[in-house]
This record gives structure tokens, sequence and C-alpha cells, in this order.
């Protein structure tokens, strides 16, 4: 009788601290949205849905089928056996009126175009992912700290998952940031996150937001999908381009589909393209884009240079961790754009030609770090 009150009382008290913890402001639902307008974006059914495939995260088979391969496949290189090179620049020493862009790794970027500033998906606290402990970041790759930024002109957000929507970096920035920008639905997140609705600015696929500069910014569709816990695709997932006096496009998470060469055709050529390339896997290959799918998207977009991103971060497939990079640099030996592959931190200047190496393949990782005056 002892042995089976105590085991009640275990279970009642893990009940507990799982309900507690789900109580945490990271695992709140956003609010159900309401179309009030005509949407160029797909919704129905309570929903939000691709354009030209039918929202199939995996193939046939099942999500469970799939996760357990995921779980139960192991790759020794998935996760680097050293420190992830990269290279620490100072952003509060940066000039404003330089055209730049740095990537920090996976989705993360900081760009600077006519004067203002852009963060697009910041991801800097060590787990990307509801479960404690999991999805870590690679040794070496998590460099920035919200302390690291300078203040925000627009914050960008492509969509809802953990890897790209991360509440304590969030959470952390909120005073730094004067705007936001995200696609449909999103805006509730951060509203029960510290944002005050007069920053938030919830955009339709198609839509254009004029900027405090001359530079607009369009949200435009990719291929995805959405949610953060069970529910499925509760919010809509997009694609960036900042028009200025050069254009950069920003993919967000997208598998292939007709909207690159769209996109080139009502908004390129573009400049430099930052482009998913990472985390793929035959078992879900519509909402991921393989390597030989990343260049087919650069030329569909005209982009004269692209930046690969959604590697080197991360480990959400079972593909060696350099492996994206290793692809895309073969791939593009003939292509009509030049490929760009910084280390993470490493300030790309869109008006000045440059050419980086091919730190991936470097058995002594490099660590560089500026002089910094905020804390570490």
């Amino acid at each position: 009788m002892t042995l089976i009150l105590s085991a009640v009382l275990l279970i009642i008290t893990i009940g507990i601290g799982i309900y507690q913890w789900l109580k945490k402001p990271q695992f709140r639902s956003p609010k159900p949205f309401q179309p009030k307008q005509d949407l160029k974006a797909n919704h129905r059914y309570s929903q939000f849905h691709n354009a030209a495939h039918p929202s199939q995260r995996v193939k046939a088979g099942g999500e469970l089928k799939a996760l357990f391969t995921f779980l139960v496949q192991r790759n020794a290189r998935a996760i680097p056996a050293t420190p992830v090179s990269s290279y620490k620049s100072n952003l509060h020493q940066l000039q404003r009126e330089q055209n730049i862009v740095i990537w920090m790794g996976h989705s993360t970027s900081y760009i600077q175009l006519d004067g203002l500033c852009f963060l697009v998906d910041p991801v800097f606290s060590d787990n990307a992912s509801p479960i404690p402990r999991t999805n870590r970041p690679f040794v070496g790759s998590n460099i920035y700290q919200p302390n690291d930024i300078p203040d925000i002109d627009y914050l960008l957000i492509t969509h809802d998952h953990w890897d790209h929507l991360d509440y304590p970096t969030l959470h952390a920035l909120r005073y730094k940031v004067a705007h936001v920008i995200t696609p449909l639905g999103i805006g509730s997140y951060l509203q029960q996150w510290g944002y005050q609705p007069a920053q938030i600015q919830e955009c339709d696929w198609q839509q254009s937001i004029q900027t405090s500069s001359h530079v607009t910014i369009e949200c435009l569709p990719s291929q995805h999908f959405s949610g953060r816990m069970l529910k499925k695709n509760p919010t809509l997932w997009a694609s960036f381009a900042l028009i200025g006096s050069q254009r950069v496009y920003l993919s967000g998470d997208s598998g292939y589909g007709p909207h690159f060469q769209a996109i080139g055709e009502q908004l390129g050529p573009f400049d430099i393209a930052l482009l998913e390339c990472g985390q793929y896997n035959h078992a879900w290959p519509d909402v991921h884009m393989f390597p030989q799918q990343t260049v087919q998207a650069a030329i569909d977009l005209q982009a004269k240079a692209i930046i690969p991103q959604h590697n080197s971060k991360f480990k959400l497939s079972n593909h060696d961790w350099d492996d994206p990079l290793k692809q895309i640099s073969a791939l593009s030996l003939d292509k009509p754009y030049q490929l760009l592959t910084p280390m993470i931190g490493q300030v790309v200047d869109c008006q000045q030609p440059q050419h980086f190496s091919h730190w991936w393949t470097s058995t002594e990782p490099v660590t560089i770090r500026e002089t910094s005056t905020s804390d570490i």
C-alpha cells in the first residue's frame, strides 16, 4: 500500500512540475487568427497553407515515424568535433552608413541598409527547442548575446519555430527594438513577451511596409509550416526583401517552389540573397531545400551574390554538419552569382567584392573577437 501511495504521489508531483513548466512564457499559444480582409496568404479551416503544396511536412509514413528515425539514426559528423570557427565583429562600432550583412549562424542575421539596422530571427539562447538541454548550439557558434546588439530599427521574424522565434532572446532585446515586422499571427507571441502593440506590424504575403528611410520591406511567400507545440499552422510563415539603394532577399525557411521565380521577376535582381541551405532530409523534402535547390532558387531570384544560411549552429537533420557548405561550394563554381561563405560574425560589405575562405575545412578552428564594449 505504501509503495502504491508513493507512486501516486510521484506521478502527481511530476504532473504538477510539468504543468508549472508549461506555464512559462515561451509556451504560450498565439491568439486565434481572425481574417479581417481578403488575404494573399491561404487561410482556411483556422490554418494557414502553402500556395504550391498541401503543407505536407513529411512524406507518407507519418510525423512520428520521421521523428523516431531522426532520434534513432546516428551520424557522428552531424555535430562538429571541434568548435565552429567564428569572427565576433563589434556591432557597436560599425558605421551606420555602411551597407553590410553579418550572418550570425543558422538563420540569424544583422543587416545595415541605408542608415537603418535590421535584425532577423535572432536566437542567442542555449536551447532552440521546447525540451530543455536539447537542440543546443554547436560549440563556438553562439558567440553573440543581447548585450552585443545595438539599437535595432526593424526586427524581422520569418516564422514561429523555436530556432527562429526565441523567447529569451526577444525578451532581452525588447527595449532595443523600435519596430517589429512579422507574418500574420506572430505578433500575439511578442505582445505576451513584453512588446507593445504599437511596435508590431503583422503582414500578409505581398504586403509592403515603408520604413522611416527610403527602404521598403516586402513580405513575401515561402513554402514551410508553423506551430510551436501541437497546434498546426496557427500563424503565417514568410520571406522578406529589403528594397533600398541595394536589394537584399531573406528566404527564411522554405522548400523549393515557384515563388522564387515569381519573386525574382517581381523584385529582382537582388544584390545579396540569404538563402536556406541546411537541415534538409528526404523525409521532409517540401519544407527545406537541398543544396541543388538553393542554387536554383538563387538563379530564379536573379541574385548577384548569396550567403547560405540555416546551417552551422543547430542539428535539425542527420546530414554532416558541413555538408551544406561543401555541396553549395561545389555546385556554385559555374553559376551566375558569387557564393559568399563568411564565418559566423564576419562582416559582408554589400558594396565591395569579397572572397571568404572555406573555413569549415580547417583542422584548427579560428575564433577571432574584436574589442567589445558590451558584457559577454
